[in-house]
């Protein structure tokens, strides 16, 4: 019997993955690049989506190639972003034919996947240097979940817990049913956890995984690799847990320590004073919301820790175990001691 509170997109699996796919469908047939990139890689993504659509992407693909050659041959101005233009000039550099769906691995307790299409998404302010966790001002003219061209990736919107909830697909995915949860979207609230939104996830989270096995929600402070600064949380399903929450880790109650601090909390409220202590130090943090479960990962700033070859920077997923490549030679090479490393120079210097 479905929960009565629960709109019935979250009623189960079957019944998230139909609402996203069928936006997948109902967006391929929009015009623009925006939309098609989004639809491609989400379809890309997942195997259970790929042989369905790729047809008519591929047939797609050849339309707009076309459009841009020509507009470009003739001096014509494209009336599309900067970034989905560039984009997509990248796609046809590749060629629709190059593009499969993504590959995974493991490398001891970490979990890598060959991703080439989220390589091409702009870093926006994810590759901006961070030195706290406070985010600027919310900037109505900068990116945010309320512009009217991103109407179209609107997953679903309505009530949930009450209040009124924006889930847009995420455009670049790295997960299964990959999702961006921005709740009262109107109030413009930036990318800054208070007590009272930190408890509505806490509860949302154990409410939604009732009917969806395996969902994760997730959070990227500022200066932790957070992209956009408008308040928002990712979403995902996953058939197996996340390298974090593996019981070999002294933080579950294992043996082995792992490379970056963190701490789990099974209580709401002592997890918030110890992010409102993070808050109070300026030490930003990724955060994994499971069902009455948290794990929270101080780290080092963005932009103040070694860069690696094979990681575009570390959020939530990489925080929690997994690495995302883009070259083929990356994700065949890459060993668990290397990931390790990256994770341990991430740890933060104070206390």
């Amino acid at each position: 019997m479905t929960n009565p509170g629960l709109p019935p997109i979250f009623a189960s699996p079957a019944a998230l993955q139909d609402t996203f796919v069928a936006g997948l469908e109902r967006q391929l047939a929009e015009p623009g690049l925006g939309t098609y990139i989004l639809v491609l890689a989400n379809a890309s993504f997942d195997p259970a989506i790929w042989p369905r659509l790729r047809k008519r992407l591929g047939g797609r693909f050849a339309d707009l190639a076309a459009e841009v050659r020509e507009a470009l041959r003739s001096g014509r101005r494209l009336a599309y972003p900067d970034d989905d233009l560039v984009v997509f000039l990248k796609l046809m550099a590749m060629g629709f034919d190059a593009i499969s769906d993504t590959e995974w691995r493991r490398a001891g307790p970490w979990e890598v996947q060959f991703n080439p299409l989220r390589a091409l998404r702009p870093a926006r302010a994810s590759g901006q240097k961070a030195d706290g966790c406070t985010p600027p001002p919310f900037n109505p003219a900068g990116f945010q979940f309320n512009k009217p061209f991103l109407r179209p990736e609107i997953l679903w919107q309505g009530e949930l817990r009450r209040h009124p909830v924006r889930l847009l697909y995420n455009k670049f995915p790295f997960a299964t049913l990959h999702g961006l949860l921005v709740p009262d979207p109107d109030q413009q609230l930036p990318q800054r956890l208070t007590q009272d939104w930190h408890l509505y996830v806490w509860h949302l989270a154990a409410e939604l995984a009732a009917r969806l096995p395996g969902l994760i929600l997730a959070y990227n402070s500022y200066g932790a690799q957070a992209s956009v600064n408008h308040l928002h949380f990712q979403t995902c399903l996953r058939d197996v847990p996340l390298p974090v929450e593996s019981a070999r880790w002294r933080h579950n109650g294992g043996e082995a320590d792992y490379p970056l601090p963190c701490r789990v909390f099974d209580s709401a409220l002592e997890a918030w004073f110890f992010i409102e202590a993070l808050h109070r130090h300026e030490q930003p943090y990724n955060l994994v919301y499971a069902p009455d479960r948290l794990y929270c990962l101080p780290r080092q700033p963005q932009g103040q820790q070694p860069t690696v070859p094979w990681c575009a920077g570390h959020a939530w997923y990489e925080v929690a175990g997994g690495a995302t490549t883009f070259s083929r030679d990356d994700f065949a090479n890459l060993d668990a001691a290397a990931i390790a490393a990256a994770l341990a120079a991430l740890a933060p210097a104070g206390p």
